[in-house]
């Protein structure tokens, strides 16, 4: 290849880098940039910030957790789902969820099941409103009640004369959930044990399918950072506010109705309320002073 020929082929692929790296790099960045400012537009492309005086305190977009540095609950607020992002939640930053699935029953040392998740944030919801938080294969005390039953096994793979039973996920010296099982009597966790020879048994126990405390109420989103709640969430959290905030349930609930959105579209989705400013229209008209 001539010199003169291996000259112009470079100048042009340095020319058509030039070009475009204009049109990618500067025209359409600032084509997209200003279609985005267009009214009605303009707030959702700016992050649907929330302004309070001047100053943002938040995002339609983006939930948060109203609570105390230790973690607990403010009862003057209503409450957002759980959420696993991040450390304490809701971190757009390490948007996540637990992928934990429904096989996850079965505590590790340092990690609960999501059984035991699930159980414990229905004890403390239904502790929290004056419910009953109890749920199937919750224990009392508000972990996964499942069973180890060592044995041998038959053909089928159950133990029908077991030699030993564990409650897998309370440790001792907890009292186990149950006395007996098939006439062996239950014992607590041990610390270091392995009881997965057993066979792994979930008990359904005496509580309701039909709990007061809603599944959003105990599961996180799969960003971990939703700013919404289900209408029954929030509806199970009127009688709190109203006796904190020293207002009446009803003027609670039409905050709630005028911060509900329905199903997009009229079609996809659920009705749901965002939190985020359904608290900040609470703390406007009735301001908490406790």
């Amino acid at each position: 290849m001539r010199f003169s020929t291996w000259i112009r082929q470079h100048l042009a692929a340095l020319r058509a880098l030039l070009v475009l790296t204009v049109i990618t790099g500067i025209v359409y960045p600032v084509a997209v940039f200003a279609v985005a400012q267009l009214p009605g537009l303009h707030d959702r492309s700016n992050g649907s910030l929330i302004e309070v005086d001047g100053t943002v305190v938040g995002s339609r977009l983006i939930g948060q957790s109203f609570t105390d540095p230790d973690g607990k609950a403010l009862v003057q607020y209503f409450q957002s789902r759980p959420s696993m992002a991040g450390t304490n939640g809701y971190d757009p930053m390490s948007t996540s969820a637990s992928n934990l699935g429904p096989e996850s029953i079965v505590d590790a040392p340092d990690t609960p099941s999501l059984l035991t998740t699930v159980c414990t944030r229905s004890k403390e919801v239904g502790d929290r409103e004056g419910v009953d938080g109890s749920r199937p294969f919750c224990t009392e005390n508000g972990v996964g009640a499942v069973l180890s039953v060592i044995g041998p096994r038959d053909a089928d793979g159950e133990v029908s004369h077991p030699t030993q039973v564990v409650s897998v996920n309370e440790a001792c010296p907890a009292t186990p959930f149950l006395s007996t099982y098939k006439g062996v009597r239950v014992e607590c966790a041990k610390a270091g044990e392995d009881y997965s020879v057993g066979r792994i048994v979930p008990i359904f126990g005496d509580a309701s399918v039909d709990t007061p405390v809603p599944s959003d109420a105990v599961t996180a989103s799969g960003s971990g950072l939703d700013p919404h709640i289900s209408p029954a969430y929030a509806a199970l959290q009127v009688a709190r506010i109203a006796k904190v905030r020293n207002i009446s349930e009803d003027q609670v609930r039409a905050l709630i109705d005028a911060n509900t959105s329905g199903r997009t579209l009229g079609f996809l989705g659920e009705p749901r309320v965002n939190v985020v400013e359904l608290n900040l229209d609470l703390d406007r008209r009735y301001p908490f002073r406790g």
